[in-house]
C-alpha cells in the first residue's frame, strides 16, 4: 500500500465504538397482566416490558457498516495487497523492495562521500519506513553483503559462518560509485508522500541496472512467494547488449558463496539448480571444503556432516573448521576409508549438495506477475533505454536554456542594453526597455525572450559586467553548443548510445565482479547405496532371540549400510526381507541372516518326515516384511547356505538292518528353480545332519556312496 493510499485511508473518519457494535436491545412495552395462578396453583407475574431481541429484527447492512463478513473480506484483501506490493515482493522498475528503496533514498539524501553510522541511516530511513528499526538494519546488512550498492566499514557478519553483524551503532556505510551514478536522478523521479505525510519518498528509483537479477531475493507474502536467484553482473550487462543487438543470450545464477553449479534444470529462471560445495583432496586421508553452497553456512554444513556420521552414513575420524575470510573445513578419513569415496558420500548424504528452486515473481504496473529471466532483462533494457532517453532530453533542454541565457547575457553586456534602464523609474518601464533593446538581436536568440529571462538579467552584478571576458564567454558558448550537438546526436542514435553506456559499465566494473560460482554441464549422479559406508554390524543373539545392529550377539555379524535390507530365514522355511533392524525380536528359530539378492543362488536341504530333499533356487522379488515359505508346510530345514558347495555330507540316524549310515552328494547336479520347487529327493531315511564339511564321527575309512537323486 503506497503512502498516498495510507494517507487517504487515515483521512477517513473512524466510526465511534458504539457505531461498530450491534444495535442496542430495544425494549417493547406490552400490556401488564396481574399476578395470579396458572391454574395449577403456581403464582406468576408478567413483566411490563420484554426485550425485542427475543424476536430478532431483519439485518440491515447499511446500519452495521456492511456486515462482519464484508468487513473481514475487505480488510483481508487490503492487508494481502499491502504485503504483496509494499513489503515482500520487489518492484520490477528498480528491483528493490520498499525497505531497500527507502534505505537507498536515505543514503542518497545523506550522501557526502564519507562513511555514515548505520544507526543514523536507520533513524533517517524511519521517516519513510513505518515498520521499525530492526527490519531496516537487517535489510541494510544484507544489501551491504551483496557488494553492489552499499560499501560497509566494520563488522557486517560473515556470510560463510552465519555470524551476525555488529550493532548499528558500531558499523558505517556509504553508497558505492555504481549506486551513486546509476541509481538516482532527482529530476526524473516520481515522489509520493511518506506514511505520515511529512516527507516525500520515491515511487521507484530511476534505476539503470538490472537489480532484480543482480541482487536476487526471497519474499513470502499472503498466498504468494518469490525466490529470485542472484546472477552475475557483467553477464547481465552482456545479455542486455545482446538484447539491443538482437542476438541470443543466456544467463545463469551466481552465488556469493561460490560452489559448483549444475543448471540443466534451470529453464530461463524456472526450475531449479543444484549447487555443490567445492571439495579438494589434500592427501589420501584428508579432504578440505573450500566453497559452500548457498542457503548453507559452515555451521549448518558441519552439523549435517555430524548428523550423517551419527546415522552411519559417513565415517569421519576428525572434523575441523578453520574458516575466517575464506572457507576451510578439514575432514580426516578413518583407516581403510578412501578420500575419493568420502567426497562422493559428502555429496550424497550432507548439505554439500543442495537444490534451489527459482520462481521469479515481481511487481509490475502495481500487480504481481511471474516472469522468466529473459523477460525481466528485456523489461530492464526497455526501462534503461527510456531513462537514458529522458536524461538526454532533459540534458538537451538544460543546454538550450544555458545557451539561450548565455546569448542573452552576451548581448545584454556587449551591446550595453543595461544602459537603457538607467533612466527608467518603474518596473514596467525597465521591462519595456529591455524588450526594446533586444529587438534588433532577435535572430541571434535561441527562443523568444520572456519575463523570467529579464528578471535573471536584471540580477547580473556590476562586477560581472566589469569583468566580462568576451573570448572566454564565446569559448563557453562553443562548448555548450558542442554538448548540445552531442546530446542531439545521441538522441538520434539512441540504441548505439545505450550500448556504449553498457560497454562503459562493463569495462569499468566487470573486473570487480568476477563469477564466483563455477558453471558445469552436469554433476555426476552419486549412487547413495554405492557410496554408503558399511557402518552397521548386524548380529543375532539366539539366547535372547534378538537380531539387529544394536544386538551383542555372536552369530552372523553381518556388515551393512544404512540402506541395506536383511534376509531372515527360519527353521520352518519361513523367510522375509526386512529393513535394517536396530533390535528386532525373531525368537530362537532363526536359521540364516544375510543381504538379499534376487539373483543369488541358495542351496537348501530339508525334510518333511517322510523323506529328505535338496534344491537350489533364487529368491527373486519379495515384498518388504511379507512372510513366504521356501519349503513345504510342516517341514524342517536341514541345511541352508548361499551359493553351491562342492560336496554335501549327509549322515543318517542309526536304524536296525541299516547298512549305509553316511553319503555324499553333488548339489551342482540339482537344477536352479524358484523357492516353491520341491527339489530332488535325497533319501527316505531319517537324516541326522547335512553339512558342507565332514562332521565329527564321519568315518573317512568307510566306503561312502554318492546319492543318486530321484
Amino acid at each position: 500500500m503506497s503512502a498516498a493510499k495510507q494517507k487517504t485511508d487515515s483521512d477517513q473518519p473512524e466510526l465511534p465504538i458504539e457505531a461498530q457494535l450491534p444495535a442496542p436491545v430495544e425494549v417493547v412495552p406490552v400490556a401488564k397482566k396481574p399476578a395470579g395462578s396458572d391454574g395449577n396453583g403456581a403464582q406468576h407475574v408478567v413483566a411490563e416490558e420484554v426485550p425485542a431481541a427475543v424476536a430478532p429484527r431483519p439485518f440491515d447492512p447499511k446500519q452495521s457498516g456492511g456486515g462482519l463478513h464484508t468487513r473481514v473480506d475487505k480488510g483481508f484483501l487490503e492487508y494481502a495487497s499491502y504485503v504483496i506490493r509494499d513489503r515482500a515482493i520487489p518492484n520490477l522498475a528498480d528491483g528493490l523492495k520498499p525497505v531497500q528503496r527507502r534505505i537507498m533514498w536515505a543514503l542518497h539524501e545523506k550522501d557526502d562521500g564519507r562513511f555514515i553510522k548505520v544507526a543514523n541511516v536507520v533513524g533517517h530511513t524511519m521517516q519513510y519506513h513505518p515498520h521499525g528499526d530492526a527490519s531496516i538494519g537487517d535489510a541494510l546488512v544484507v544489501l551491504t553483503n551483496k557488494r553492489y550498492l552499499i560499501e560497509g566499514q566494520g563488522n557486517y557478519g560473515n556470510i560463510f559462518t552465519g555470524d551476525p553483524a555488529a550493532a548499528p551503532r558500531y558499523i558505517e556505510c556509504r553508497l558505492t560509485d555504481l549506486a551513486r551514478t546509476e541509481l538516482f536522478n532527482d529530476e526524473i523521479t516520481e515522489f509520493v508522500p511518506s506514511y505520515d505525510g511529512r516527507n516525500k519518498e520515491p515511487v521507484a528509483l530511476p534505476c539503470k541496472l538490472p537489480l532484480t537479477l543482480m541482487l536476487g531475493t526471497e519474499g513470502i507474502a499472503v498466498g504468494l512467494a518469490a525466490r529470485i536467484l542472484p546472477h552475475n553482473f557483467p553477464e547481465l550487462l552482456e545479455a542486455q547488449i545482446a538484447i539491443l543487438k538482437q542476438q541470443p543470450f543466456k544467463c545463469l545464477p551466481d552465488f556469493t558463496t561460490g560452489g559448483l553449479m549444475d543448471a540443466r534444470d534451470y529453464q530461463d529462471g524456472k526450475g531449479s539448480v543444484k549447487v555443490r560445495a567445492r571439495i579438494k583432496t589434500r592427501d589420501e586421508s584428508t579432504v578440505v571444503i573450500t566453497e559452500i553452497p548457498p542457503t548453507t553456512t559452515t555451521e549448518s554444513l558441519i552439523a549435517s556432516i555430524e548428523d550423517a556420521t551419527q546415522k552411519g552414513k559417513l565415517k569421519v575420524k576428525a572434523l575441523n573448521d578453520f574458516t575466517s575470510e575464506n572457507v576451510e573445513i578439514e575432514i580426516k578419513c578413518p583407516a581403510g576409508v578412501d578420500a575419493e569415496k568420502l567426497v562422493d558420500a559428502l555429496y550424497a548424504f550432507t548439505d554439500c549438495e543442495v537444490s534451489i528452486t527459482s520462481r521469479i515473481v515481481v511487481i509490475k504496473d502495481n500487480r504481481p506477475v511471474e516472469l522468466t529471466v529473459s523477460e525481466v532483462l528485456r523489461e530492464n533494457t526497455d526501462q534503461l533505454v527510456a531513462i537514458l532517453k529522458r536524461e538526454l532530453e532533459l540534458r538537451e533542454r538544460q543546454l538550450l536554456d544555458q545557451l539561450h541565457y548565455r546569448t542573452l547575457e552576451r548581448i545584454f553586456i556587449e551591446e550595453r542594453i543595461y544602459k537603457l534602464i538607467e533612466k527608467c523609474k518603474t518596473n514596467e518601464a525597465v521591462f519595456t526597455a529591455v524588450y526594446e533593446g533586444f529587438k534588433p538581436f532577435q535572430k541571434q536568440l535561441v527562443r523568444d525572450i520572456v519575463d523570467a529571462d529579464v528578471e535573471r538579467l536584471l540580477q547580473v552584478r556590476i562586477r560581472r559586467i566589469s569583468l566580462f571576458d568576451i573570448n572566454k564567454h564565446r569559448e563557453e558558448m562553443e562548448q555548450v553548443k558542442a554538448d548540445l550537438a552531442e546530446a542531439r546526436k545521441n538522441l538520434k542514435n539512441l540504441t548505439k548510445f545505450v550500448i556504449g553506456h553498457l560497454e562503459a559499465l562493463l569495462e569499468k566494473y566487470g573486473p570487480q565482479y568476477p563469477r564466483l560460482t563455477t558453471k558445469s554441464a552436469r554433476h555426476e549422479e552419486v549412487d547413495v547405496k554405492a557410496v554408503a559406508f558399511k557402518a552397521f554390524k548386524v548380529s543375532y543373539d539366539r539366547e535372547c532371540g534378538y537380531v539387529g545392529h544394536k544386538v551383542n550377539g555372536e552369530e552372523f555379524k553381518l556388515e551393512c549400510t544404512k540402506f541395506d535390507k536383511v534376509l531372515l530365514v527360519f527353521k520352518d522355511g519361513t523367510y522375509k526381507v526386512a529393513e535394517l533392524p536396530e533390535k528386532l525380536f525373531v525368537g530362537p528359530e532363526l536359521f540364516y541372516c544375510g543381504l538379499p539378492d534376487r539373483d543369488a543362488v541358495f542351496t537348501c536341504a530339508y525334510t518333511d518326515r517322510k523323506a529328505s530333499y535338496l534344491k537350489r533356487f533364487k529368491f527373486g522379488g519379495t515384498i518388504l516384511n511379507k512372510a513366504y515359505l521356501c519349503i513345504p508346510d510342516k517341514s524342517r530345514i536341514l541345511y541352508f547356505a548361499p551359493a553351491t558347495p562342492k560336496v554335501l555330507y549327509v549322515r543318517y540316524k542309526p536304524a536296525p538292518h541299516q547298512k549305509i549310515n553316511q553319503q555324499t552328494c553333488d548339489p551342482a547336479k540339482v537344477e536352479v528353480k524358484s523357492p516353491k520347487t520341491r527339489g530332488r529327493q535325497i533319501s527316505i531315511k531319517d537324516v541326522s545332519s547335512v553339512t558342507a564339511e565332514p562332521t565329527r564321527g564321519w568315518d573317512e575309512s568307510a566306503t561312502t556312496t554318492e546319492i543318486l537323486f530321484i
